[in-house]
This record gives structure tokens, C-alpha cells and sequence, in this order.
């Protein structure tokens, strides 16, 4: 696969896993979380025994495929079997899949739940079990159900948990997940990447299509996720793009899966050079061709340090480019003393001589 060294958290993750203790691990996106635990993961699996004995929980579908996607490459030659288990996908088909055979679950937690209420999935022989992206699954809408989920394996397992970014709020019921935890905190004040550049400019609603339109034009752009904060947004902004530009597609939660899956597929194949999207393409997504990120919209809470951190992965340079409006001002104040970001401005910066 071209690994030829250990990323830091891969270095400080492997012993942890292997010894059989719990894990919270946090370190910045684009890290290497994914194979840091599944590497270990597989050399647990005991190819004889046919059932589950790794379960990786996910908030998306897109991560869920993904996920599995990696597991399939490194278990290529090992007999580990992974399968993928997300909503708005034939459950029938699913169901005969995990009577079938399999080592390696990786599941939503809506369609998990649906699975085990069928009878389907048997947890009972579990013996690792992952949190990824923790923060969102440890959050109301999600918490009750992964709860319900961990409290279903009775016997003793490990539990280990990864995310970019958790607060001392989620890092109080991530608790209630660990017994003895070991810490892995490699992100100190920012979980964002050195190598991505943070531009910013300030604008107005009436003018922004127009920057936009004129930075696409001047920037050398491989590929570039464009991030709205609604799926109207998206449909709005796409239909203007589409008419200047080639290679546009777009992707939010309200699109059939077979079509979001289709999507996925081709802007990892580089297909697709520009794609507009709501926030579901904002976590944990590997795309590594990603050049440039921008938001169209300000993003809400910890989704600037997630949507940025679609480009730089791995080490590699990046550009994000946001665009802020009167009515963003306090939001951003607050983006860079909270995780240190270093604003670039185009053009004219609001803050200039103000305390």
C-alpha cells in the first residue's frame, strides 16, 4: 500500500491497541487514524472462528464505505472478511451477507440497530470495538443509540475511540464508553494540519458568487470541496456552478444513496474536480487529491477544523478559502482564539485596527 513509516499517532496507538487496553486517542484529521486501529484490529481477527470480532461504529455512510474500503486493502491477503452495514440499502441483502461470514463489522448506528433488533447480528463474540469520529457519535441524536449498542456486549472487550476533535463535555460521556482508558493527545491547542493554508475574505451575500467564480478562475485547483450549511444551498450554488464550470457535481443527505455512493466513487477516482456539499462530506472522508476547501457558508461550531481538513492530508500542502460576511465576524473571532487558526485575508480585514 506505500506505507513506509509510522504516522505519530499509528507510533503511539499500536502498543496501546494490541495490549488489549481501552483507548481515547485524539490527533488531527488527515493523521492516519483509520489504519492506526485498523492495522491492529486485523491481527486480532481469528480467521477460524466465524463470526464478528470487530465492530467499528461511524456517524456517515460515506465514512462507513470508506472505512471499509481500507480494511479490505490491508486484510487483502489475510482471510479477514469486512463487510459494510448503512441505511438506504437493501437490509435483505445485508442480512444474508453477515449469516454468510463476517470477521469485521462496520456499521451506522441507525441500521446497526436495526440489525440487531432483526436477529441478524450477534455481537456476543465482539472483541474490539471503535468508536471513529467519536465527538459526533458521542453527541445528542446519536448517544442514546450507541448507549444501547455497547451496552449489548455483556463480555469483556476493548473499546477504543478516535476523533479530531472532542470536548471536555464528550470527553465526560466517552467515559461512560472506557474502562481505564489510556490518552492519546496529539493536536495540543489545533487539530488542523500546518500544512494548509487559511485564506479568508470578507464579502457580502450579493458579491460572493462573483469572488468565487474569479478565485476558481486564478487558482491551479486538482480538486476542491465547495461547503455550504443547507442542502438548498447546495442545489442553489451548484446550479450556478455547473454553468461555469466542467466536472461540478454536488452531494448532501437528501440524495438516494446508490446516487451519493456514485459520487463518492467518482470524485475519489478524480472524476469530478469540483464538488459542492452539505457537511456529510465534512468528516473523516479520505479524499486525497483534494487541493482546495472552501466555505461558502460559515461552518457551525468544530465543522471548520473537519471541512479544512478534507485538504493537507497526510502532510500534503492545502488551501481552504472562506468567505465572511458582516454577520460572521463574532464566529470567526471566536475560530481563531479557540484553535489558533492564522487567517490569511484577501482584500480587506474587518479585524484591522480593532482590539
Amino acid at each position: 500500500m506505500g506505507y513506509k513509516e509510522l504516522t505519530p499517532i499509528q507510533e503511539a496507538a499500536y502498543p496501546i491497541i494490541l495490549s488489549g487496553q481501552d483507548l481515547c486517542a485524539l490527533a488531527e484529521t488527515g493523521s492516519g487514524k483509520t489504519s492506526a486501529c485498523a492495522i491492529p484490529l486485523i491481527q486480532k481477527v481469528e480467521i477460524k472462528e466465524n463470526s464478528i470480532q470487530g465492530l467499528v461504529i461511524v456517524p456517515t455512510r460515506e465514512l462507513c464505505i470508506q472505512y471499509v474500503d481500507e480494511i479490505h486493502k490491508i486484510a487483502e491477503k489475510t482471510g479477514v472478511v469486512p463487510f459494510a452495514a448503512y441505511g438506504g440499502f437493501d437490509k435483505s441483502i445485508q442480512t444474508a451477507k453477515l449469516k454468510h461470514g463476517v470477521h469485521i463489522l462496520v456499521a451506522t448506528p441507525g441500521r446497526l440497530m436495526d440489525l440487531m433488533y432483526d436477529g441478524a447480528v450477534d455481537l456476543s463474540n465482539v472483541k474490539c470495538a471503535i468508536l471513529d469520529e467519536a465527538d459526533q457519535l458521542l453527541q445528542v441524536g446519536f448517544f442514546e443509540d450507541i448507549e444501547f449498542i455497547m451496552s449489548c456486549i455483556i463480555h469483556e472487550h476493548q473499546t477504543l475511540l478516535f476523533s479530531a476533535t472532542m470536548s471536555d463535555k464528550i470527553k465526560k460521556l466517552a467515559h461512560d464508553c472506557l474502562c481505564d482508558p489510556k490518552h492519546i493527545t496529539l493536536i495540543s491547542k489545533r487539530a488542523l494540519p500546518k500544512s494548509i493554508e487559511h485564506y479568508f475574505f470578507y464579502t457580502t451575500n450579493h458579491m460572493k458568487y462573483k469572488e468565487l467564480s474569479q478565485y476558481l478562475k486564478r487558482e491551479k485547483i486538482i480538486q476542491m470541496i465547495i461547503f455550504c450549511n443547507a442542502r438548498h444551498l447546495v442545489n442553489k450554488l451548484f446550479s450556478s456552478i455547473q454553468k461555469d464550470f466542467k466536472n461540478a457535481e454536488y452531494i448532501h443527505a437528501g440524495l438516494e444513496q446508490g446516487k451519493r455512493s456514485s459520487i463518492f466513487r467518482q470524485f475519489k477516482q478524480k472524476k469530478i474536480r469540483y464538488l459542492i456539499a452539505t457537511d456529510v462530506a465534512g468528516r473523516g472522508l479520505d479524499f486525497s487529491h483534494v487541493s482546495h476547501v472552501v466555505n461558502w457558508d460559515f461552518p457551525r461550531g468544530e465543522q471548520y477544523t473537519h471541512r479544512t481538513g478534507r485538504t493537507g492530508r497526510m502532510g500534503r500542502k492545502g488551501k481552504s478559502f472562506t468567505f465572511v460576511i458582516k454577520d460572521d465576524i463574532p464566529a470567526v473571532r471566536e475560530l481563531i482564539k479557540t484553535i489558533n487558526v492564522v487567517p490569511i485575508w484577501i482584500g480587506k480585514n474587518p479585524f484591522k485596527g480593532k482590539n
